[in-house]
């Protein structure tokens, strides 16, 4: 353990050797280029993973925001047609907070000035606050005008394509058919716009219509059924063992689906991604490692008469390879901890940053289209800082180390000859 404790001449020769001299001009240069690429190395990969784990809490939030954890359908796609005996044998289930029915179908929404298709929700104005999301975007007039006057609620980015605003009529066009005297006519009806609401994820603001549960029985040609219930818990680390037990509750015919198996396709292509972005930016750090040594083994070259007289004066190959290793490790740990500070710093206003370049450039760098979210969200997981730290010190030391034997195996006869 002696060996790697640092005395006050070893930090001062170190400190020395990594000081900038004329003569060792460009081992300086490979030195500061060594530093910055460990801080640009460590701060981004702060950043991105920080992103990405904001990206995912976003993500699951506003999911579990709008829908529920657990969601019960009937097999082969029929309607539940007991559904209320069904919300109250769930209710009684341990950590289980809401349960609402709801209606669901597709239609085409048409307007003096344009037309889009739309997935429709019919749901009872007392469910909801289970959707915590949805209803803190709601404000007192919509929510009036849902349960009063039975208008319907849209997304606002549907509303803008729509060109609609509240007291607006919309027409919607069911998939389904009556049958008249003339034929078989498509279930066309008009509604009052009551309300928008905007929980910050495209797929839902841009799509998302819900209809008071009477207006959408007529509309989708139902009655005392439900196309589903779903299942709000108090913490979504309870899900496994709320779906077990209502496995053993329910009758077969029903079907139990979790949110992470709804939205499975994104759940796993987030972790491959962050997995697959740690490995590609940890290269970075490992190149700046690289680095260290090239410049350190051009060190110990330049040093080799200075080796050779302290091994004169009684220095033991530990020390020389003391010196050594601490002269890499203080470029190592310096750009670790200050790419480090950078990264938090960074990763703290990611937001605020994309917003300023957006502007800078007039270029939108995180579309909604694409990504879900309307803002770039950000979670730093200080134990993936450190992890990252770890790893970037780790690689230094490393690094360090085979220059650092070079320098010990050199002898002070062949060193001093030509000197």
């Amino acid at each position: 353990m002696e060996y790697f404790i640092f005395n006050e001449t070893e930090k001062i020769i170190a400190i020395r050797y990594i000081k900038s001299r004329r003569v060792e001009g460009f081992i300086s240069i490979s030195a500061w280029f060594s530093l910055i690429g460990i801080i640009l190395g460590v701060a981004t990969l702060i950043v991105v993973m920080s992103v990405m784990n904001g990206f995912r809490t976003e993500l699951v939030d506003r999911i579990l925001g709008i829908n529920g954890h657990l969601i019960i359908y009937k097999k082969n796609g029929l309607s539940i047609e007991n559904y209320n005996r069904i919300v109250k044998q769930v209710s009684d289930t341990e950590n289980v907070i809401a349960v609402t029915p709801h209606l669901e179908g597709q239609a085409l929404a048409n307007t003096k000035y344009t037309a889009s298709g739309v997935i429709i929700r019919g749901t009872k104005w007392s469910d909801l606050p289970a959707k915590k999301l949805l209803w803190k975007s709601l404000d007192k007039t919509t929510i009036d005008n849902f349960k009063i006057k039975q208008n319907i609620i849209l997304g606002y980015r549907l509303a803008q394509r729509l060109n609609v605003s509240v007291g607006d009529y919309i027409s919607l066009i069911s998939p389904n058919v009556m049958q008249t005297a003339i034929g078989v006519l498509p279930i066309r009806q008009n509604f009052r716009v009551g309300g928008f609401f905007d929980i910050g994820m495209y797929e839902y603001d841009n799509n998302f219509i819900f209809i008071p549960w009477e207006k959408a029985e007529n509309f989708l040609s139902t009655k005392q059924v439900a196309h589903g219930i779903e299942i709000f818990l108090e913490n979504p680390k309870f899900t496994q063992s709320v779906y077990s037990d209502l496995n053993t509750k329910l009758d077969n015919d029903l079907i139990i689906i979790d949110w992470k198996k709804r939205n499975s396709s994104f759940m796993n292509a987030l972790e491959v991604e962050k997995n697959v972005m740690f490995v590609i930016l940890t290269l970075i750090i490992l190149v700046a490692t690289f680095n260290i040594i090239s410049s350190m083994i051009m060190l110990v070259q330049t040093k080799k008469s200075d080796i050779a007289l302290m091994r004169t004066m009684g220095a033991s190959k530990y020390l020389i390879i003391r010196i050594f290793i601490l002269t890499g490790s203080i470029i190592g740990i310096l750009g670790t901890f200050i790419g480090a500070l950078i990264g938090i710093v960074v990763s703290t206003n990611i937001e605020t940053i994309r917003g300023y370049i957006s502007f800078l450039f007039g270029q939108e760098l995180f579309s909604p289209e694409v990504y879900f979210l309307s803002t770039l969200p950000s979670n730093i997981n200080f134990n993936e800082v450190l992890v990252v730290i770890f790893l970037s010190i780790i690689l230094t030391l490393l690094a360090s180390t085979f220059p650092a034997w070079k320098a010990s195996k050199i002898s002070p006869a062949e060193a001093l000859r030509y000197e």
